[in-house]
């Protein structure tokens, strides 16, 4: 940090220092968003352009002062809070210009997200639409200042709707989880498959997947995303960064991240759809506080498979589609990446399940372990 004299004259010197550093970020924004762009589109793999969801490659984001988003917040006040994390603090508003309830987010000058975290995140969030990736508004970057602008989701993370839930808010049912699943793995398959270079999201979390009203899922913060391989090239070399429990055991040993890495990430995630449990989990024994290796033993015995359902379902599930949704988990999360699956299969499984809408007030109650060892069960998986 510089010292900066409280006279009138210090103060100048400041201003000036913080608008310069503010011009300069913007164009940074501006000359690796333009070079981007073209990166993508004169890339060798043949594909036209970054999406294929019928958007433009390129939607420019919008730039805001420090007094304009201070203002939607009413200064940043207490009860304008609804997030919080390493990062620093969310903030509910609404947009005087349009009217929009936005999300900012307020970084902490000493969180975990740093100038070049908030580059990427602007970057990746301008250059890449899906209907499951969260949308970014805009950006402030006032001398030192950093906050980022994006659309509310009402519903709040899917973290808030697995664990430590208060007893006036539904719990997630078999459908729902499903969709989510689904919707997650397809903002996933979009990074790896139709956006071009690839991206590898590098930090997929619950508390990364967003919820609008109707229970979609939308992926983000994308402060650590990464450019894939292209060409010839098998991996990214890169420090390791992301969040423990979720973090693919090659890339954390070796620091090479695959878009394999984030298959695995994908796998624990599902896992906890499925489970109601935590990736890591120190209030349990040694034998349970780490989900994928408490679940590993437990795939291998269909028997075994009631045990892994969150008990807040109360058996109200589907017994061939946890079976099927486990495979997928069990797949995604083998240790030798080969071994695992695209996205792009990942999504086709996970579409079909959530299609198959579970009515458990409609159906006799079926043994769970009679519907999974049933000779259809064993042909298809």
């Amino acid at each position: 940090m510089g010292w900066f004299p409280c006279t009138g004259a210090g103060k100048s010197v400041e201003n000036l220092k913080k608008r310069s550093v503010n011009k300069s970020l913007e164009h940074q924004i501006s000359s690796a968003s333009s070079a981007d762009k073209s990166k993508r589109n004169s890339s060798v793999d043949g594909k036209k352009d970054s999406s294929k969801d019928g958007k433009e490659d390129h939607i420019a984001v919008k730039t805001f002062t420090f007094r304009e988003l201070a203002a939607v917040t009413r200064n940043f006040r207490a009860d304008y809070l609804v997030g919080e994390g390493g990062f620093g603090h969310v903030y509910k508003g609404r947009l005087e210009s349009t009217s929009q309830v936005v999300a900012i987010k307020q970084l902490d000058h000493n969180g975990l997200q740093g100038n070049r975290e908030f580059l990427v995140e602007v970057l990746m969030l301008s250059l890449l639409h899906h209907p499951n990736l969260v949308n970014l508004i805009g950006y402030c970057a006032d001398g030192d200042q950093r906050l980022l602008v994006y659309e509310y989701m009402p519903l709040g993370s899917l973290e808030d709707h697995l664990y430590d839930i208060p007893p006036d808010r539904r719990r997630l049912d078999w459908n729902t989880r499903m969709k989510i699943a689904a919707g997650a793995a397809k903002g996933l398959e979009y990074l790896h498959d139709k956006a071009n270079p690839p991206v590898i999201y590098r930090d997929l979390k619950c508390s990364n997947i967003l919820l609008d009203e109707d229970y979609k899922p939308k992926l983000s913060d994308f402060g650590l995303a990464k450019l894939g391989p292209v060409g010839d090239n098998t991996h990214v070399s890169t420090r390791v960064m992301g969040t423990y429990g979720y973090c693919a055991p090659e890339y954390a040993m070796t620091g090479q991240l695959t878009l394999k890495s984030d298959v695995y990430s994908f796998g624990v995630v599902l896992l906890e759809i499925i489970t109601g449990r935590k990736a890591i989990d120190n209030s349990k024994s040694n034998a349970e506080h780490n989900l994928v290796l408490w679940a590993r033993p437990l795939f291998k015995d269909r028997r075994k498979f009631c045990q892994i359902a969150d008990p807040t379902l109360q058996e109200r599930y589907p017994a061939r589609g946890l079976y099927q949704a486990l495979a997928v988990a069990a797949m995604c999360v083998q240790e030798q990446p080969n071994m695992r699956p695209l996205m792009a299969d990942v999504v086709t499984a996970l579409t079909y399940l959530a299609s198959q809408k579970y009515d458990p007030d409609s159906l006799p109650r079926q043994s769970f372990h009679s519907a999974a060892s049933t000779p259809r069960a064993r042909r298809e998986y």
